[in-house]
């Protein structure tokens, strides 16, 4: 493809995401293919000869997008956003465009520069503290999913609990990893992956009247295990759990990690992005004097698409020493000079794409003023939801709901709850089928819950308002 076909084509392709979002809202929202429909359509061999791109966009528009679940559809509620904006997708082309291999500073300097300044800017924006920025003990860098950050983190915190020696001869003692039952399963996925094991992940009770992680009973079991000859390596703490949005006592838990000396990781994967606005900076409480590490992910609820997670070290040693290896290959005189990041040392994988790109236009393009406006905008939604909900004798709302999440259920009163569960999850169907919204469910207290989460910026007051009324009208029809 020369350079001149590139451009004619790139407008096309421009063109076609342009309309696709001026018509998004003429799609189901989410696919009604059977498995197996997508690839039936498409023929079972490669081709031999090129095609023209044009017959890509044909096989786009007729085959692939109905087997597309629309993300970006504003009645897409299901679960925390997957945003994405203009000027997300104008940086990822770019990215994608330069083709960058940003593993050493040496492979390219603009990569790794660029990436340190808007992790920084974040710790300002998101009000964190300062032991995060690249310039101090700590430093940020850029994840592709909170469920890597989780397992960097949990690499890094063995390697300080075993004072090195899991690196270098493996698990040799037990090491313990503490959640609670709302915790998101990435930290069972990251203890698996690392050696530590399933069995060694103790679930720590949660407060009844908050879902939240209780530091007594977490006190408890890290007693137990200290006894019992085990190494407690880390705790998480979550600011936004992803089945109902409960906030764990960063404060009090980070209290105990620091008296047994547990690694404490703070997941705000989902709620973290919010602290961009003064009046939900209390959700750091805690973090500045306890976290070792933290992360959130612009590519949720921060207008940037997908894959971009944000994980910040307090102390980037234990990292590093955990992951860097320096093969002759990779040797080169900035990197033995100690004064640049090697961002290589700080992920699983040795390659990295130029993700900050993204990132980096998005903050440009929106600044902290338009930031904290989509914030303030879909939680001022979501929290109308909720008031049409707690007014409505038909329906019980879970309490509380500080962000863009909100938990509810009819009350088919009378009925067991097993056959409750059974109708709200045939009512979920139902309106997942009408094509015209999206919701996911959760179950608290053996209760099934739906789950509407407002998070893109294509959402609108008229879309929610809509929602509300089918899900009323079916709700009224599944308990006759």
């Amino acid at each position: 493809m020369t350079p001149e076909e590139f451009r004619r084509l790139g407008k096309q392709v421009v063109d076609w995401i342009a309309d696709y979002y001026a018509g998004i809202e003429e799609h189901p929202v989410r696919s009604a293919v059977r498995p197996g429909e997508v690839r039936e359509k498409l023929p079972a061999r490669p081709p031999e000869h090129g095609e023209p791109f044009e017959a890509v966009l044909r096989d786009l528009d007729q085959v692939l997008l109905p087997g597309v679940t629309h993300w970006q559809h504003p009645g897409f509620f299901a679960y925390f956003p997957a945003n994405a904006s203009g000027p997300a997708v104008l940086g990822d082309l770019l990215s994608s465009g330069l083709g960058v291999q940003g593993m050493l500073w040496a492979t390219s300097p603009a990569c790794t520069e660029l990436e340190t300044l808007v992790v920084d800017w974040l710790v300002e924006l998101l009000g964190l503290p300062e032991r995060f920025r690249t310039d101090s003990t700590g430093g940020g860098v850029v994840q592709d999913s909170a469920s890597s950050a989780a397992l960097v983190a949990l690499l890094a915190a063995l390697q300080r609990a075993s004072d090195g020696q899991v690196a270098e001869s493996g698990i040799t003692r037990r090491y313990t990893v503490y959640v609670s039952e709302h915790t998101h399963s990435s930290l069972q996925r990251a203890a698996r992956m690392a050696g530590v094991g399933a069995a060694n992940v103790r679930v720590v009770e949660d407060d009844p009247r908050t879902l939240a992680m209780d530091p007594a009973h977490l006190a408890e079991l890290i007693a137990e295990d200290v006894a019992a000859g085990a190494v407690p390596t880390m705790v998480c703490a979550t600011i936004g759990t992803t089945s109902t949005t409960a906030v764990d006592p960063v404060p009090e838990i980070g209290r105990v990690c620091r008296q047994h000396r547990v690694w404490l990781h703070v997941d705000a994967a989902y709620a973290g992005v919010a602290a961009v606005c003064p009046e939900f900076r209390w959700i750091n409480d805690g973090v500045a004097d306890h976290a070792d590490s933290y992360c959130t992910n612009p590519h949720k609820w921060l207008l940037t698409n997908f894959d971009c997670s944000v994980l910040w070290m307090a102390d980037r040693a234990p990292l590093i020493n955990a992951l860097s290896i320096l093969p002759e290959y990779l040797r080169n005189p900035a990197t033995l000079s100690g004064a640049v990041i090697d961002y290589r040392d700080w992920q699983v994988p040795l390659g990295r794409r130029f993700r900050s790109l993204k990132l980096w236009s998005v903050l440009r393009w929106y600044g902290a003023s338009g930031l904290r406006e989509h914030i303030r905008t879909t939680v001022g939604l979501a929290q109308e939801f909720a008031a049409l909900v707690r007014d409505d004798p038909e329906f019980e709302l879970l309490e509380p709901h500080p962000f863009s999440l909100v938990c509810f259920r009819p009350r088919f009163p009378g009925l067991p709850v097993e056959e409750a569960n059974r109708r709200t999850l045939q009512l979920l169907e139902t309106l997942n089928d009408s094509g015209e919204l999206y919701l996911s469910h959760t179950k608290v207290d053996g209760r099934v819950l739906l789950r509407l989460a407002v998070g893109s910026p294509q959402t609108e007051r008229r879309h929610v308002l809509a929602a509300w009324e089918r899900i009323r009208r079916e709700a009224i029809a599944a308990g006759q």
